[in-house]
């Protein structure tokens, strides 16, 4: 996915967990931070914890979405994905994408990988990998700066 390009609609899961979320729900006020995770990926589980930290410490001015991809046929028990969603603490909108569509639309091949969408919608950060989280939290400042500033 480009830089610039529109938030895709979030549709072909299998389910939803910890509520759902339309694209029209993310786009208008707040920017939002889209995460693709897998329960079978460390690293992913390295950075839950900073994942977590972001939607805490921006609840009211960042939206943040998880969307669960598989790597392994143990990666679409959604059983598993609950159990292991819980024991790190995700509490956001867990989008299970067991059969890759929304991966597909994403143009996503990575875990983890952080989406960054301006409140209009617009892609204005990729990063992928464990590493790298205070860049991630430049880039998601800058689109919150510019809601803070308008």
């Amino acid at each position: 996915m480009k830089l610039r390009s529109e938030m895709p609609e979030l549709v072909g899961e299998v389910a939803w967990l910890n509520g759902q979320v339309s694209k029209a729900d993310l786009v208008g006020e707040k920017p939002t931070l889209i995460h693709f995770w897998s329960i079978s990926c460390h690293l992913c589980k390295e950075a839950m914890p900073e994942v977590n930290n972001f939607r805490d410490k921006y609840k009211d001015e960042l939206n943040v979405v998880a969307v669960h991809i598989p790597r392994s046929e143990k990666d679409l028990d959604l059983d598993e994905i609950k159990v292991i969603a819980e024991n790190h603490g995700i509490t956001q909108p867990i989008f299970v994408d067991s059969e890759l569509k929304l991966t597909d639309v994403f143009e996503n091949q990575y875990v983890p990988a952080y989406y960054v969408f301006d409140k209009d919608g617009k892609l204005r950060h990729f990063q992928a990998g464990g590493s790298g989280m205070k860049m991630l939290e430049k880039r998601v400042n800058r689109v919150l700066d510019e809601v803070r500033n308008a």
